[in-house]
């Protein structure tokens, strides 16, 4: 067999599988589970009452910005928010008391300190987990909680969405795959690609079926019902996850003796943000390394297969579109661009998300040699023992 035979081979299982995700992946790449910005009129005798457990490390350059949004929510029922300090060394819990104070929201805001973060947990669940465990000490426990970063701008409705969709449709958990800071050329080249491959790897649509065997969730905003979350194990059963939200929800849905599965929805927003900027490649790197290897489960059989995985998909399609017109074969430029085109097309949606130029939906190929080389650094990271970093604290190597 020919080089020429065998690569046109490849370009065209490239093409293959490309039409393959387009049709049978659940369509993730349509990016079309969006939650209503403007919720439907929802006829409740009395709201349901939600706690907000915000994690806060070194926050308070953002807190005047997330934290003011949360304090004016429209939510019209019961709404207290529960900050966790979480040993921070920038007077977080002075800021936020502030803040509360300056809206006339003291009685709103409660701000805890964490106590010392014990072996085995990872430093936001164990302030998450305190925060829940204040709450229960209330004798009017929340009928929800919002679990939410501290970088986390929400629009003013975005509890009141929350609560409406999981009362309207009984779902034990309602989470949003916030909108990702997009600013620096780094961010419009790198973080819809992000979300992209988390859509790709977990499809809304099939994590949003009861009968569906996947789970997911975007950690930056979870509503959980507080009975689903107790009786899933509450969050010490997931307390040392470093990829904690996908974590959650799979204890969520397929608790133990619930059947049939508990409902969730994950979806998108373009009304709630975060404000974590990712100026540079290597915060960007930093990020993806951090838990790449940790979702392949340290094993290095999937590694490889990723890579590989990575290489068929993403990055044949431009290959053959130059190797065929440098061999002068008509065949392989004509896969390649065919395998390019629907790449792109599938790509298109969440960069009209972005608001940013279809141009950035061609780049796919460029951004998968820089997430497979992330990648890799991760796996490189894990076998020399230098475990995960993350606001100044590293979690060993398991």
């Amino acid at each position: 067999m020919s080089f020429t035979t065998l690569w046109l081979g490849i370009s065209l299982l490239s093409g293959l599988i490309w039409v393959g995700l387009l049709l049978f992946r659940g369509q993730f790449w349509r990016a079309n589970q969006v939650l209503d910005p403007t919720p439907p009129h929802l006829d409740l005798q009395e709201w349901p009452s939600v706690c907000a457990i915000v994690p806060a490390r070194n926050e308070a350059e953002v807190l005047p910005h997330s934290l003011r949004s949360l304090l004016q929510q429209t939510y019209p029922g019961l709404f207290k928010i529960l900050l966790v300090d979480d040993q921070s060394i920038d007077r977080t819990g002075e800021i936020a008391q502030q803040i509360a104070t300056d809206l006339d929201k003291s009685t709103a805001l409660q701000v805890i300190q964490t106590d010392s973060l014990p072996p085995g947990w990872s430093g936001k669940l164990w302030a998450m987990h305190q925060g829940i465990e204040t709450a229960l000490l209330e004798v009017n426990q929340p009928t929800y909680f919002l679990l939410t970063d501290a970088d986390i701008q929400h629009d003013a409705n975005t509890l009141l969405s929350l609560v409406t969709k999981a009362e309207q449709e009984q779902q034990e958990m309602v989470s949003l795959m916030v909108l990702l800071r997009c600013q620096s050329v780094w961010e419009q080249l790198l973080i819809p690609a992000f979300v992209f491959f988390f859509q790709k790897l977990y499809p809304f649509p099939w994590v949003n079926q009861q009968h569906k065997p996947m789970a997911a969730a975007a950690g930056g905003c979870i509503l959980v019902r507080r009975q689903a979350l107790l009786a899933a194990g509450g969050i010490e059963i997931i307390r040392d996850a470093l990829i904690d939200d996908c974590a959650l929800a799979a204890a969520i849905k397929f608790t133990p003796n619930s059947q049939p599965n508990r409902k969730i929805w994950l979806g998108l927003t373009s009304t709630t943000q975060s404000l974590r900027s990712y100026d540079t490649l290597d915060s960007i790197w930093s990020m993806v390394a951090r838990t790449a290897f940790t979702q392949l489960h340290y094993s290095a059989l999937l590694l490889l297969g990723t890579v590989l995985g990575m290489f068929l998909v993403y990055m044949v399609p431009s290959i053959s579109v130059v190797l065929g017109l440098y061999l002068g074969s008509i065949s392989i430029t004509l896969s390649g661009l065919v395998a390019w085109a629907l790449m792109t097309l599938a790509y298109i949606p969440t960069i009209q998300l972005y608001q940013l130029s279809p141009i950035w939906a061609v780049s796919l190929p460029c951004i998968a040699v820089l997430y497979n080389l992330m990648t890799l650094d991760s796996a490189r990271q894990h076998w020399q023992g230098k475990g995960s970093a993350w606001k100044g604290r590293v979690y060993p190597a398991s």
